[in-house]
């Protein structure tokens, strides 16, 4: 009988089960007494606690524990990484600090999004109200009367055609090289500049933790193409046959349209100093830093657009109800 995977955990639960393995790690617990332990006190579901033990028995590293709990792709590289660098407690407080923070960016998403969708819910019961009672009443329309009475199909319509872009999006994501892909979304507007910190942030830390603990260049380049992430692995190929066909590190980076331009001049300047693990280290926790304060700053943007959305299709709704009583009045 072929084991299903458990349920996936969400953003919360994931910090859960790192920032237990990490405050355990701490403690001088070793894998095996982590997971017995974590079985015992039922801090855990059982069947997490299975999949556990089952990985042990067969003798899985600890990524391979996480990845078999569906940790998303970029986190089990990041312990992949830390069991070659050895520096695993560091990762884990790292990813720890990460998924407490996306969890503050969804919870704080849900809050803005709320209100608003409310707001919108109610306004398409209102405007089916005015397109069934009132405007079949009102002899002469206008252009407010017609956005009215169209608004029901247009509003779904979009939102039809969201979906539909979505669904070609994801398709074209997993048929498509990821670096390819990493190309195409740095360069889209808005969402580029995100693109381009997120992976600057992730790749700077990585390299900066792996050069920290003395490893070249070129054996970061070949561990990368054995990780889970697909991009990871694209760019490690990548990386490696530009070496191999003689070209700086520091320069092929300047390749790649989602990396910072700064990228490859901090990776220019510490080879030099020799200086680059603890260069890069110190880059990636700046540009974290700015991820998530852009984040917020665009979240605060999108509540005041949703409600200047609203407060348009309330005038609409207004000049729908009112111009044909004035222009009756006249008469």
């Amino acid at each position: 009988m072929v084991r299903r995977k458990p349920k996936k955990l969400s953003i919360l639960g994931q910090r859960k089960v790192i920032q237990l393995f990490n405050n355990l790690f701490s403690s001088g617990f070793h894998l095996s007494e982590i997971v017995d332990f974590l079985g015992r006190s039922h801090l855990l579901a059982k069947s997490y606690i299975e999949v556990l033990k089952n990985g042990l028995t067969a003798g899985k590293s600890f990524s391979a524990l996480l990845s078999d709990l569906n940790f998303s792709d970029a986190v089990v590289t990041q312990i992949s990484l830390a069991e070659i660098h050895g520096n695993t407690a560091l990762s884990l407080q790292n990813i720890e600090d990460y998924l407490a923070k996306m969890a503050q960016v969804r919870k704080k998403l849900i809050e803005v999004a709320t209100y608003p969708v409310i707001l919108m819910l109610f306004l398409m019961a209102i405007m089916l109200g005015l397109k069934n009672y009132l405007l079949p009443q009102l002899e002469d329309g206008n252009l407010a009367t017609v956005l009215v009475n169209r608004f029901p199909q247009i509003f779904l319509g979009a939102l039809l055609g969201l979906v539909l872009i979505s669904l070609l999006g994801l398709a074209w994501i997993r048929k498509t090289s990821k670096i390819k892909v990493a190309r195409s979304l740095s360069q889209v507007p808005f969402i580029g500049n995100f693109v381009t910190i997120y992976l600057t942030a992730y790749y700077a830390r990585e390299w900066g933790n792996l050069i920290g603990q003395g490893l070249e260049l070129g054996q970061i380049v070949t561990i990368m193409q054995d990780q889970e992430s697909p991009l990871f692995q694209e760019v490690g190929g990548d990386l490696a046959d530009g070496l191999a066909n003689g070209q700086e590190f520091c320069q092929q980076i300047l390749n790649y349209p989602f990396f910072r331009r700064e990228l490859s001049l901090i990776i220019e300047y510490g080879q030099v100093k020799s200086k680059l693990g603890a260069e890069l280290s110190l880059y990636a926790d700046e540009c974290w830093e700015e991820f998530f304060s852009k984040i917020n700053r665009a979240m605060q943007l999108i509540q005041p657009l949703i409600f200047l959305f609203v407060a348009l299709m309330i005038v609409l709704i207004y000049a729908a109800m009112l111009l044909p009583i004035y222009q009756n009045m006249e008469i």
